[in-house]
């Protein structure tokens, strides 16, 4: 999970600062990354708009994409399955 900034159709807001009024264009967000078997992302997927579905504007989106190596820093070595 990480802090991340961005936009959707809530376009931001107004804010004043030290008397000067100016546009906030990003907007603050949270970012959580899973990383998981081809059998489980359903699953996952599936709690996970129970749990942070609100219905208003702003709950997010979720991305599935393929992750095809990964490498342990301390090692170098490539996981294999």
């Amino acid at each position: 999970m990480s802090e991340a900034k961005g936009h959707g159709r809530q376009k931001g807001h107004t804010a004043i600062y030290r008397g000067i009024e100016y546009e906030v264009a990003l907007l603050p967000k949270m970012m959580i990354e899973i990383v998981a078997d081809d059998n489980r992302v359903a699953d996952i997927v599936n709690v996970v708009i129970a749990t942070a579905r609100t219905g208003q504007i702003g709950d997010g989106r979720i991305f599935i994409l393929p992750v095809e190596e990964n490498y342990h820093i301390r090692t170098g070595f490539m996981e294999l399955d």
